[in-house]
């Protein structure tokens, strides 16, 4: 393996980053010394294919093409993302994976309901890592960690081996993030990663990258990047390539890019991103964003911050419990 030196930036410092035989970039997830590649198979895109072996054929193909990092959730398409997978990491690519799945139950009973089926439908023992998922209002962090709540519960999953490392995610509010973060200090408990949205967007205004990421930094947790496309959005407006988005997040001091891929094309052009990676100097990164300054400040752009659509446990209020 090869090494690429560290990318300073205001943000902080990449993880180390070594290319693999296989041309893809490892970085180490926050403390945990795991060896991921800096692109994650997002595991909403599959579920959504009418034949589940074209679904299959994806993730076997990301793994064998050099992705280790899996990401999935218990709501994903209803299970089904889960139960596609699991079936893909049979005849021997579970051992080659960092499996991740997310839960949305807050409550002990529904936290340990939701890992159960998680485990069976993904056919292992053990889940990798392990987030609450959509923490994305105020009151989620104290409903999580309170006596009897989901924290509680997945610590003694942990204790018991279904779970090695422990994280959350959110889309709403860089502050939602900062609030879980200081709840979990004061019930004297470390997170192993957080995952938010990082994208060329969100670094204009109310900003994960500018609030959150600095303290994960410090802290030396795990930064799982998502909705680094905007869903789309950016390169569909002209003003940034797909390649762009993934390189800028890729810069950013981020353990894993997760990206969705829906089909075998998509999933190359996120494969090509990663073999052609050269973190992103200040220059570029800047000249970037000024391009982008006039989309942040229309708007539209992260629907997941301001409307509900992305609100799936919105919808569905009983998944917590």
């Amino acid at each position: 393996m090869n090494r690429q030196q560290p990318h300073n930036q205001t943000t902080g410092q990449v993880p180390e980053t070594v290319i693999s035989e296989s041309g893809i970039p490892y970085r180490t997830l926050g403390s945990t010394g795991e060896k991921v590649s800096i692109i994650g198979l997002g595991g909403a895109h599959i579920g959504i294919q009418r034949d589940e072996n074209d679904s299959i054929g994806i993730i076997r193909t990301a793994i064998d093409n050099g992705i280790n990092f899996m990401d999935n959730s218990w709501d994903y398409n209803n299970g089904a993302s889960e139960i596609r997978m699991g079936k893909a990491l049979r005849d021997g690519y579970r051992s080659r994976v960092f499996l991740m799945t997310k839960i949305d139950g807050q409550t002990g009973k529904s936290a340990i309901e939701q890992l159960d089926e998680s485990l069976k439908r993904l056919q292992t023992d053990t889940i990798d890592l392990l987030q609450f998922h959509e923490v994305i209002r105020m009151t989620d962090p104290e409903r999580i960690f309170q006596p009897g709540g989901g924290m509680e519960a997945i610590l003694k999953a942990k204790a018991a081996g279904k779970v090695r490392y422990i994280g959350f995610t959110g889309h709403k509010s860089p502050d939602i993030h900062l609030k879980m973060l200081q709840v979990a200090v004061d019930n004297s408990f470390m997170f192993d990663t957080v995952q938010m949205p990082l994208n060329i967007i969100d670094a204009h205004k109310e900003s994960f990258q500018k609030k959150v990421l600095p303290v994960l930094i410090e802290n030396s947790i795990g930064v799982l990047a998502m909705k680094s496309l905007c869903n789309g959005l950016i390169f569909n407006s002209g003003v940034a390539t797909a390649v762009e988005c993934l390189h800028y997040a890729m810069s950013l001091p981020v353990s894993v890019v997760i990206t969705g891929c829906d089909s075998i094309p998509i999933l190359q052009q996120a494969l090509e991103a990663a073999r052609s990676f050269h973190p992103m100097n200040d220059e570029q990164r800047l000249a970037l964003l000024a391009r982008t300054a006039e989309l942040a400040e229309k708007g539209g752009y992260e629907p997941w911050k301001t409307g509900t659509a992305y609100d799936a446990t919105s919808r569905n209020p009983h998944w917590l419990g």
